[in-house]
């Protein structure tokens, strides 16, 4: 649903800024009173990384009056692939002197505030206050929840993103947005300990083109609601994944548990039990009995091929909608078994009953090697 712009527009633009930013002038339904909202407006953004940096650069870029930019990092030499704020010169270098000179260059009428600090839950409420939007693009789901958690203390917009692989996430969290809006946070689609170990971008890799790319829609939806432009992500999750070429919305809404119950005690998860983890044979009978084997890897991996019967559906979508999958039971699959951990996670947090074919397809085929060689 649209929404009302959350700035006042400045009362004039300077006459070079007014030409910079021509283009949104001619927009039809922008025009030049949105532009004068982004020069009042104030972002902050947490991580100067492969989402930060694309998100810097475009809301720079579009006029963002301040821009706060957090990230406690140095340029790596294996950043260069995907974070675009920074150069081989600036390896070795901390991040923010990056964002600072990149934004200069592109926008001089843009104040940037940078702060060499590592976000936590101790200090994440003092380094967003002020901001009307925080855009999120951290790589730690730590820092995810602590960056969620400041912004509902603040009752901010937290326009919020990941990319793992080859797929990735959108969406836009907010505890107290205008009536009638839902109110949806960080905890509607990962509850609490339902997350686990998420591997790193080092472990499994990620496709620097599409953190562009999601970092581009992350500073889309900071613009639309400074401006009050469009209707933002609030309540639906865009779901991408780039092997396709495709993307697709999954609605999102407030969990049937209020956050204020975890005043009472822990709020029971799916974490609270081990996941059952079982062999081959008991995963056939599973499905013979009428159990879903859903196979969670990517579809490069299983275009190559799968169990007999089973269902592929990527991780990311799994983890966007888990109660999609169906009411259950349900034996998920992978290569070795750390993907189909997360997804049963989730998708008994969801009420799905859930269990691991251990050790994945490597498991299987150990088995089927093993017994073609008895052969």
């Amino acid at each position: 649903m649209p929404m009302p712009p959350l700035v006042e527009p400045v009362a004039a633009l300077p006459d070079d800024e007014r030409i910079r930013t021509a283009r949104h002038a001619s927009l039809a339904g922008f025009g030049d009173e949105a532009q004068r909202r982004l020069a009042a407006a104030h972002v902050a953004v947490v991580g100067a990384g492969g989402l930060g940096s694309p998100a810097v650069l475009a809301l720079a870029a579009a006029g963002v009056g301040t821009l706060t930019v957090i990230d406690d990092d140095i340029v790596e030499a294996s950043n260069l692939q995907r974070q675009v704020l920074h150069r081989v010169g600036d390896v070795g270098r901390p991040k923010v002197e990056s964002a600072a000179r990149a934004t200069a260059d592109l926008s001089p009428h843009t104040v940037v505030r940078v702060q060499q600090a590592r976000l936590t839950a101790e200090n994440a409420v003092a380094l967003l206050r002020g901001a009307h939007v925080v855009v999120d693009g951290t790589d730690t789901f730590e820092t995810r929840e602590a960056v969620a958690a400041a912004c509902e203390s603040l009752g901010l917009p937290l326009v919020w993103g990941v990319v793992q692989e080859f797929h990735a996430q959108v969406t836009v969290f907010w505890s107290a947005p205008p009536a009638g809006a839902p109110a949806v946070t960080l905890r509607d689609l990962y509850p609490p300990d339902t997350v686990g170990e998420v591997p790193t971008c080092a472990a499994v890799g990620v496709l620097g083109s599409l953190c562009l790319q999601v970092g581009a829609l992350l500073a889309t939806e900071a613009v639309k609601l400074l401006t009050g432009v469009g209707e933002p992500l609030l309540g639906r999750v865009v779901v991408i994944d780039a092997l396709r070429a495709s993307s697709h919305e999954v609605p999102l809404r407030a969990a049937a548990v209020a956050p204020s119950a975890a005043e009472h005690g822990r709020i029971p998860t799916a974490r609270t039990a081990p996941i059952p983890q079982i062999d081959l044979a008991a995963a056939v009978a599973a499905q013979e009995a009428g159990a879903v084997l859903l196979d969670v890897r990517e579809p490069v991996e299983t275009d190559e091929g799968m169990l007999p019967g089973a269902v592929a559906v990527p991780l990311g979508t799994v983890l966007a909608d888990p109660r999609a999958v169906g009411p259950g039971p349900v034996v998920v699959v992978c290569k070795a078994g750390v993907r189909a951990e997360r997804a049963a996670v989730a998708l008994r947090a969801a009420g799905v009953e859930a269990s691991v074919l251990a050790g994945g397809m490597d498991a299987w085929a150990s088995t089927a090697e093993r017994e073609r060689t008895r052969a």
